[in-house]
């Protein structure tokens, strides 16, 4: 899959639940992680960086090996004791044109970079400093908020969290998410004309046969 700029528009339209439905309910990151700006939707390829907890020189790194329209997954442990990444950094991520970034530990200046308008998603906010003393293992597999991404896997996030689907399984599962949006619709107006869930998916009989 080529993820121009017109399929990444159209994508964009899949709410990371569909996403995760049609990639076997299997993906979905940490709750934690969350997105600075919940009205952020972010699509694009893993370029993945295995970061030292405390340490910042890796992200550094990470922000200059990943290319436009790419998504720099950070694995920082989950280290919530210092702002790993910041408004500097999202400034520089932002003029190279990635899609985004992922960390699992902890950012500072989030109003900065809501304003700024990159998407960052980061399990938690310090103000607290790190230091630059160890480099980046870039595009092997990590473990980022319980998921395995691997470079080049699709990341997908938006206001309720990152969904991971593998680079194998991406055309299958986005074929099955858009069919899941479209089926949605129609179920939404099926309400709006006076349906109720019960009947439209067929749940009534469902109760009915385990009340037996």
């Amino acid at each position: 899959m080529d993820l121009t700029q017109e399929l990444v528009l159209e994508l964009s339209k899949l709410p990371t639940g569909n996403v995760a439905d049609a990639n076997g309910k299997k993906g979905n990151m940490d709750p934690a992680i969350k997105p600075i700006d919940s009205k952020c939707h972010m699509i694009g390829r893993a370029v993945t960086v295995e970061c030292y907890p405390g340490d910042n020189l890796a992200l550094h790194q990470g922000i200059y090996a990943a290319n436009p329209g790419d998504v720099v997954v950070f694995n920082c442990h989950g280290y919530t004791g210092g702002g790993h990444f910041g408004d500097i950094m999202a400034t520089a991520c932002k003029i190279r044109g990635l899609a985004g970034v992922v960390i699992d530990g902890s950012c500072r200046d989030s109003e900065d970079i809501r304003e700024l308008g990159f998407p960052v998603f980061v399990r938690a906010y310090n103000p607290g400093g790190t230091v630059k003393e160890s480099l980046a293992n870039i595009n092997v597999p990590v473990v980022c908020g319980g998921v395995l991404v691997r470079p080049g896997d699709i990341i997908v996030g938006d206001c309720d969290g990152i969904v991971v689907v593998p680079r194998e399984k991406e055309d299958e599962v986005f074929s099955k998410a858009n069919a899941i949006y479209e089926k949605e619709i129609k179920v939404k107006e099926m309400l709006y004309a006076g349906k109720s869930t019960m009947e439209i998916y067929g749940f009534d009989k469902l109760v009915e046969a385990k009340i037996g």
